[in-house]
């Protein structure tokens, strides 16, 4: 991974997590390595408008009630400080 490259989790429905595994049987690659693919193309592709961002985060099912959720558990202390995110 470069020196400038950032980490991030992604958690996939079990829907999507299969087929990301059967694509990267297909295609003979690592899952991993064909997610970061997929999401670095997505991105490069992503129209950067703020009210076509917000449809996208809209059509997440259950993202505003998780967000809530997690305001909530960090309102109660329960969250980990960014700073300690490494």
């Amino acid at each position: 991974m470069a020196a400038s490259a950032k980490r991030i989790n992604v958690t996939l429905d079990d829907a999507h997590a299969t087929k990301l595994a059967k694509l990267a049987e297909r295609t003979h690659v690592q899952e991993g390595t064909l997610a970061r693919s997929l999401l670095s193309t997505a991105l490069d592709d992503a129209d950067p408008d703020a009210a076509r961002i917000t449809e996208i985060l809209d059509g997440i099912s259950g993202a505003w009630q998780r967000t809530q959720k997690g305001l909530a558990e960090a309102a109660r202390g329960e969250g980990t400080p960014l700073d300690e995110l490494a």
